[in-house]
Formats: structure tokens, sequence, C-alpha cells
């Protein structure tokens, strides 16, 4: 009997002093697999940038010293409408002229005209009279027909020159608007680089230079970003998009890929991308926008709406997660699926419930391990 006492008590103090020599469980942060969507995006490489569907660097056709100048930076214009204009009192003065020989012109064919139909009726008469009554030679006859054809080529020749000085009106009209800056489309003065009495010049071929007007139309952005050369093969025109703004929380998902471009870029010390834009086209998601934000671009390439899914932080080397089960850390490899940088699906190897680790980096956090939920 008292053997038994003492076995027993010495096994009790062996447990205890095992239990009591195991470190004290270590407090760590888990996540339950569950059921929920999951997408494969892709993501730009290097910080995109917002831009207007259109821009127009604007300057003059010629150059001369400014005299008008109709805008200032943040005036809202209409198709059309005069900008700017340069010196062209000489091109105006010379479209007065062409008017003026326009209406002379016309009066000398008119001139003409009136000789060609008077010498024409005259010979009809002398036509006449040498067939019923011989009274004219049949050389006055020829030479009344003559002048008639004459006369008729005059009128003609008189006509096409009114024809003419009308083409050099258009000419001296064109030179003209060349002096002038019309808007090319509905937007909004982002730059006026220019002030009156200045000389203005466009910029010689090959040679950027400021533009005296940059027009832009904000009733349409995009967003160009650079994507892997390794995601590119992965994205098709039309495809869902987010955009995320640095200036703004939140995200806005009304963007479509418009354009995927037909070339890698090679720049030295960067990977090599593709140039993606995503147009938005709600116009809740434009309001608020300013070209030149910068921004990032998420693509949709795929997604599932009810799957096993795990967070994407949760997953080590070789597919590996750390999973609590009995209060113990125990490593389980598992086949992914759709991956993004929030959620990996989980096509085998892990059960619906159980516990993933997420806070991997903390101190003791090891196989084997004793720990408890936090």
């Amino acid at each position: 009997m008292f053997l038994r006492i003492t076995l027993i008590s010495l096994v009790v103090a062996i447990l205890g002093y095992y239990f009591l020599s195991q470190p004290n469980p270590i407090s760590v942060k888990v996540v339950a697999i569950e059921v929920g969507q999951v997408q494969t995006t892709v993501a730009n490489t290097r910080v995109g940038t917002v831009k207007p569907c259109r821009r127009a660097f604007l300057a003059p056709a010629v150059g001369d010293k400014l005299t008008k100048l109709n805008v200032r930076e943040g005036d809202v214009v209409k198709q059309g409408q005069l900008l700017m204009e340069v010196w062209n009192h000489g091109l105006q003065a010379q479209i007065g002229l062409r008017q003026a020989e326009i209406i002379n012109k016309q009066a000398l064919a008119v001139q003409a005209c009136h000789l060609a139909d008077g010498a024409q009726r005259d010979a009809g008469r002398k036509q006449k009279l040498r067939l019923h009554k011989q009274v004219i030679s049949e050389e006055q006859v020829d030479d009344a027909i003559t002048e008639a054809l004459a006369k008729k080529a005059a009128c003609q020749a008189a006509r096409a020159a009114v024809e003419v000085s009308k083409a050099s009106l258009i000419v001296a009209q064109v030179a003209l608007e060349r002096s002038w800056v019309r808007a090319p489309f509905d937007g909004t003065v982002a730059e006026v680089n220019v002030e009156l009495g200045e000389y203005v010049t466009p910029s010689p071929p090959g040679i950027a230079t400021l533009p005296a007007i940059d027009l832009l139309d904000t009733s349409c952005l995009y967003i160009s970003a650079p994507i892997d050369e390794v995601d590119a093969p992965l994205l098709k025109l039309g495809m869902s998009a987010c955009v995320s703004l640095d200036a703004f929380t939140g995200k806005r998902c009304s963007g479509t890929v418009t354009r995927i471009a037909p070339y890698v870029l090679e720049k030295e010390k960067q990977a090599r991308t593709v140039e993606v834009e995503v147009t938005l086209v709600d116009s809740k998601d434009i309001k608020g926008l300013l070209p030149g934000y910068s921004a990032d671009i998420e693509v949709l390439v795929e997604s599932k709406e009810k799957t096993l899914r795990i967070p994407t932080e949760t997953i080590m080397e070789g597919n590996h997660v750390l999973v609590l089960q009995d209060g113990i850390i125990q490593q389980r490899s598992f086949k992914p699926g759709l991956s993004n940088w929030a959620y990996t699906e989980v096509l085998s190897g892990l059960e619906s419930g159980e516990q993933v680790v997420v806070s991997l980096g903390r101190d003791g956090v090891q196989v084997g391990a004793r720990a408890q939920a936090e």
C-alpha cells in the first residue's frame, strides 16, 4: 500500500514538473479558413498617371507679335472658340484686295459677255442678209462670225478670271486663319505661356518648346501605367479594372482596359514593362480627378465568387502554412488556385474552419510551439 502511494506521488510529481517546466503558450493571431471571393489580378509595377483623353499643345502656325489673348488659365472653352491672334493686318489687307479684285473682274466679265452677245446677234443678222438678199459679201459674214467667237471666248476668260480671284481670296483667308488659334475641342485651359505684345513662333520641327496654350479635355480621363512583361500576356482589351489614387481613399472600379501597348519598354536599370491604359467610364469616378495625379491600376483577370480561401500573407515558401490545432502550431502544405495580394484559393490540403496563423513574424512562432489564439 505504501509502495503504491509512493509510485502515484512520484508520477504526479514527474507530470507536475513536466507541465511546470513547459514554456507558457505564446499568443498568435489566427484567421479561420472560409469560403469567399478570390480574384486573380494584375497590378502595375511602377506608379501610373492620370491623363486626359485629349490634350492639345497649341501655337499659331505663323510667327508674329501677339495682338489678342482671349483666355486665361482655368478658362473653359468651346470647340472653335478664338483663343489668341497674332498680328495679321497685312493678311487682312490682302483679303480686302482680293475682294475688290473679284468685284472688278465680275464687272469686266459682265461687259465682255454683253459684247459677246451683241457680236453673236450681229453675225446672225449678216448671215441672214447674205442668205436671202446677198447684199453683203461672204468675207463680211466670216469676219462677223469670227468676232462673235472671239468675244464669246473673252466672256469665258473673264468669268474664269473671276473664279481665279475667288480662289485667291480663299488662299488669303487660309493664310489669315493661320494667324488665329482656335480651340480644337471643348476643354479647359491648363497653361498660357505667352503675353500680349510678345513675339510668338511655332515650334521648329523636331524641337520641343513651350506651347502658347495647353488645352485639356477633362470630360474623359484614363490612367496610363506600366505592367511587368511577365503579366502582360494575361491582359485583354475590355477587362475590368480598379484604380487607386494617393490623393483619395478607396478604389474606383469602373475602369476598362482600353489600350495595351504593342511593344515592350526597355529602360536602363528597370524591369521591362508594357504600357497599359485604363479608362474610367463612370462620371462619379472621374469627378474630382485632375490630370497628373499618381494612380495605380488593378486589372481583373479571373474571379471565383464562392471558393475556399486563406489570406495570402499567411503563405510561406513552398505553399506551406502554419495551423493552430489543439494548442500546437503545425505546418501544413496545400495546393493553391487563384491568387492576389489579399486572398489565395485553396484547392486541397486544408479544410474550412481550420485556424491559420497570421502573425508569422512573432517571436516563438514555429512548428511544435504551444500557442493560443488572440
